[in-house]
């Protein structure tokens, strides 16, 4: 199935995986997708991100993280912020800050995907991609 979003739809498959209590989900790599992955296993929110299939069908293979004895997921909301339809940007002065510090917001900047803090560090804005908590 092809997707037009491609970041709606990892998201999506992440949000559902997670409800699920799914220990792994697999999502089409493209560069957007493995770098938003990356970032969201810096940051602590998945475990591992590993590249399967050969050729054209390569997909990323997410494993989620749990925490407590009945696995409550890490990632309680994923959020989508800029879409096809509507793009949303942010200067270096007005970067989102999710729920004071505690999520982090993706953003697509000049020098990469990163989160919000690396951005304000670096002082770049750029495309506010989703919100993570």
């Amino acid at each position: 199935m092809a997707a037009n979003d491609t970041v709606a739809d990892m998201l999506t498959r992440i949000r559902n995986a997670n409800l699920a209590r799914h220990q792994t989900t697999q999502v089409p790599a493209t560069k957007m997708t493995r770098s938003i992955a990356k970032v969201l296993q810096e940051e602590g929110f998945v475990a591992d991100v590993v590249e399967a299939g050969e050729g054209v069908k390569r997909n990323l293979v997410i494993s989620l993280k749990y925490k407590g004895k009945n696995r409550q997921p890490l990632i309680t909301t994923l959020k989508r912020i800029s879409r096809p339809g509507l793009r949303v940007y942010s200067n270096r002065k007005d970067l989102p800050r999710v729920l004071g510090g505690i999520g982090i917001a993706i953003i697509s900047t000049s020098q990469g995907i990163m989160t919000d803090r690396e951005a304000r560090r670096q002082q770049l804005g750029g495309e506010v991609l989703c919100y993570v908590w």
